[in-house]
């Protein structure tokens, strides 16, 4: 294999490092299952893909494929926790140990692709000090930012109602953080330099709920 990769240059769609993630799932469950090589025409094939995208994302980054015997499925693997920066553990802060924070700290596939809970945070002073299921211990909003910088938080979730979102979106620009997660409902506003993916649960099953009153058939839209 040519372990040409790139790391520099253009910028990359949110589209495209969005592919690279459910490659690296796929290339997951081939190794579990022993798979030593993989062309992109049988990676396609089994997860329902498009090997003609697989090919040209791939080769974006890099040179990955031999002739005549495709992708190394280890090899490709690490290359693409390189790229997606999972070479090394992220570390995330949640905010707001309400349900969805709690079910969030203690779920246990972030560990398992390298994302560590490290911190969880509420303004409630009778949540703060307890622990989740998990064992994420509650802290209070008033450490946020010295235990952001002393424990080197990488990412933040927002799990808070939408009347406090921004606030704390602005706290954890303040902090430093470049790359917030927000489950809050609303629009949040965050300098140039950082990186703010919002979730909405709500709109999400609202596109559902449209699908099934339009009848309409089960294609996914997504890229």
């Amino acid at each position: 294999m040519r372990n040409k990769v790139r790391t520099g240059g253009e910028q990359v769609s949110e589209l495209t490092a969005g592919r690279l993630s459910v490659y690296l799932r796929c290339l997951n469950t081939l190794d579990a299952a022993g798979v030593k090589t993989v062309s992109s025409r049988t990676l396609a094939e089994q997860f329902h893909l498009n090997a003609a995208q697989i090919r040209k994302d791939l080769a974006y980054f890099g040179e990955f494929g031999v002739r005549g015997v495709g992708y190394y499925v280890r090899e490709l693997k690490r290359h693409l926790r390189l790229i997606l920066g999972l070479d090394r553990t992220v570390r995330v802060a949640i905010v707001g140990a309400g349900n969805l924070g709690l079910a969030l700290a203690d779920y246990p596939g972030f560990r398992q692709e390298g994302f560590e809970i490290a911190a969880l945070f509420d303004a409630e002073q009778e949540k703060v000090g307890r622990k989740s299921r998990g064992g994420v211990r509650i802290v209070d909003m008033s450490e946020f930012r010295k235990l952001v910088k002393r424990d080197s938080i990488d990412i933040v979730v927002l799990a808070v109602p939408a009347s406090a979102s921004q606030d704390v979106a602005n706290a954890a620009v303040a902090a430093g953080i470049r790359a917030i997660l927000n489950f809050s409902p609303g629009t949040l506003k965050v300098p140039p330099g950082v990186k703010l993916k919002n979730v909405d649960l709500t709109v999400s099953l609202e596109s559902l709920s449209f699908f099934l009153a339009r009848g309409e058939s089960g294609d996914d839209e997504e890229a």
